[in-house]
Parts: C-alpha cells; structure tokens; sequence
C-alpha cells in the first residue's frame, strides 16, 4: 500500500513537516544560488502546493528573503536548509529531497539550471538536462 504522506525534519529535529502527496515535481537544481545555499553540487527538490505541506517547530524556522528573488527556510538551531518559495512559482513549497526521512512519490525528473552546474561533479544519469528558465 502506498502512503498517502511522507515527513522529515532538520539535522536536530526542531523544525519537522508533513507533506501529502501527490507531488507535483522532482528534481536537481544547479543554480548557483542553491549551490551556495546548501554548500553542494545541486540540490534535489520536492515541489508541493504550499497547503499540502505542514510545518511544525515554526518559531524556529526563519526565512532569508534573497534580493533576487525567492525565499528560503531554514532551521535557526541547526541551520539546515529546507524549504524554498517564490512569486515565480505561486503556491508552491519546495522541500529538499535530503530533509526527508520517508521515501516519496518521485524520483528525480530532470536537472533544472543545468548550465550553472560545477565542472567538478560529473552528471552521467539519462535525465532531461534543462537551461535556466526566463
């Protein structure tokens, strides 16, 4: 039987969510902003709508409002990175495929702002390799 939700949390655990599917998306992103963000080659995301994804710990959860654009959540203790929104996308949630501690409804469709991708990591999956979109 599949499950109808998956949940996870932040490293120390004060900041956790419940996300119901179904998903709308998956996948890896190579923009330099979740580069620096997360401190990684890409970053694998969970797109939900916002209303599907319940968040508990909330007086520990912060937002960095980047001047670009977009949102980012994080845990104020630990300061893991685990959520992102924005006006481009609305109402939608995005969730790091890594805070997860359940599986999810997807795998990983595509990587998405592929031409800002590190030279130092090699991509070598079949997936659809997407440009940055305007």
């Amino acid at each position: 039987m599949k499950k109808s939700s998956s949940s996870g949390s932040c490293l120390c655990g004060k900041v956790s969510f419940s996300a119901a599917f179904p998903s709308l998306w998956a996948a890896h992103c190579h923009c330099t902003r979740c580069q620096r963000a997360h401190g990684a080659a890409f970053v694998t995301w969970v797109g939900f709508p916002s209303a599907q994804v319940e968040i508990a710990g909330v007086s520990d959860l912060r937002w960095f409002v980047a001047s670009e654009g977009g949102s980012r959540g994080f845990c104020a203790v630990c300061g893991s990175p685990m959520f992102f929104k924005s006006d481009r996308w609305p109402g939608e949630l995005h969730v790091a495929r890594a805070s997860f501690r359940d599986p999810v409804d997807r795998e990983p469709q595509a990587h998405v702002f592929f031409e800002t991708r590190v030279p130092w990591n090699l991509v070598a999956d079949s997936l659809p390799k997407k440009p940055s979109v305007t």
